[in-house]
């Protein structure tokens, strides 16, 4: 069974909430793996950015999504990690494309921002989204690989 890694800070731990249990709900074929905070209370959001990551990376097929308050240094924190692919997405566009051109395996949301399309959405279009193997993509994601 396929696994989403879901993790966020204080800022995120809301929507986190929320799409755990919107994963739970409408994606069965998945386990949802919370890699915490277990509540609100303040806490650094890189390490969890980090393990969920972690996590994505060391589990082969795997997704994630990270939350923090503005999901910027949540991602940035993902992206630390090498293998990471943590997208900051407010639209189910951005979210197809991150997936499709860039090969996203993580799915980073700001929860105090302001979202094009709803959060549900954006995740089932992530989630629903098949990475597109032609020449110029797999190039410049082999690119990307490269600089870490």
């Amino acid at each position: 069974m396929k696994k989403i890694y879901i993790g966020s800070d204080h800022g995120g731990f809301e929507l986190k909430e929320t799409m755990k249990d919107y994963l739970a709900e409408n994606y069965k074929n998945y386990k949802v793996v919370d890699c915490g905070p277990d509540s609100d209370e303040s806490v650094d959001y890189p390490v969890f950015g980090k393990k969920v990551a972690r996590s994505v990376v060391e589990d082969a097929g795997s997704l994630g999504i990270v939350i923090c308050g503005s999901g910027i240094g949540i991602s940035m924190a993902a992206n630390k990690v090498k293998g990471a692919r943590a997208a900051l997405c407010n639209s189910k566009e951005l979210a197809r494309l991150a997936r499709q051109h860039n090969g996203a395996n993580i799915l980073a949301m700001g929860e105090r921002t302001m979202f094009i399309d709803d959060p549900e959405v954006i995740v089932s279009t992530f989630l629903n989204t098949d990475i597109d193997r032609a020449e110029r993509h797999e190039r410049r994601r082999s690119l990307l690989d490269e600089m870490c």
